[in-house]
């Protein structure tokens, strides 16, 4: 795993979504399309923004996942996070993407829409994974102790109370009693198959998540921590979330 530190999450956010834009750009000039996977949350708000402003992408190439939502909340909840792709992303292309695929955390059967969902992913092989990890050392939605075999693209997560708290503490919810306690996720595997992943970790609240995933053993109690082993991987970090690191990580 390569690591980047930077002194703000505007330097920050703006070097990872330079970092994707790169292998996004290569993967379309060598097979004239792309797929990538976008996270959501708070601290994705610098690269995405940033990402918005490359140039030289023709996002009518490009298809476009995302990594979970939560399950029950209708499409328009200020809190979901298909609303929050389209609003901070989707909508703001310059052109549309050549397809948006998120996840229908309202769907009357969650299986199905599990099933769904991984059908389409398995005719898009994944060339940049846009991600992040949690308070909790989460990726997408994948809680500790995180399911490190499962093959299914996506699955139901019932989410740990950390988890929870961070999404109240963020401003997403008015109580705890508000966050819902299950969401669609994508598996941790199937994560991993992508061709490249830029992993964007602002903040000085994930600073032992990033101290386990980075230093720690590779465990499903830090579900991050598997980062470790794919061939592509770059960790984007400001002061704050590399604040509790004791080696120097290049």
């Amino acid at each position: 795993m390569k690591v980047r530190i930077f002194d703000d999450k505007r330097s920050l956010g703006a070097a990872a979504a330079a970092a994707g834009a790169e292998k996004l750009r290569a993967a379309i000039a060598r097979k004239g399309a792309a797929d990538i996977i976008l996270a959501t949350g708070a601290s994705q708000f610098e690269m995405l923004s940033s990402l918005l402003a490359e140039p030289g992408i023709n996002w009518n190439a490009v298809s476009i996942f995302h990594l979970d939502e939560y399950i029950g909340l209708p499409v328009d909840h200020p809190a979901g996070f298909r609303r929050y792709l389209w609003e901070r992303f989707v909508s703001k292309l310059p052109v549309p993407p050549a397809a948006f695929y998120p996840v229908n955390g309202s769907a009357a059967d969650p299986e199905r829409e599990c099933e769904r969902l991984g059908k389409i992913l398995a005719e898009h092989p994944v060339d940049v994974a846009f991600i992040g990890i949690g308070e909790n050392g989460h990726i997408a939605f994948n809680d500790p102790p995180a399911d490190f075999e499962t093959e299914k693209p996506y699955l139901i997560i019932t989410l740990d109370e950390k988890c929870r708290r961070q999404q109240l503490g963020e401003g997403w919810f008015p109580s705890l009693d508000d966050v819902p306690k299950r969401a669609i996720s994508m598996g941790v595997r199937r994560i991993l198959k992508s061709a490249a992943i830029i992993n964007t970790v602002p903040d000085r609240r994930k600073a032992e998540a990033v101290k386990g995933a980075l230093e720690g053993e590779v465990t499903n109690l830090c579900p991050a921590s598997i980062l470790r082993t794919h061939a592509d991987v770059t960790t984007f970090l400001d002061r704050g979330s590399a604040s509790l690191l004791e080696r120097t990580h290049a």
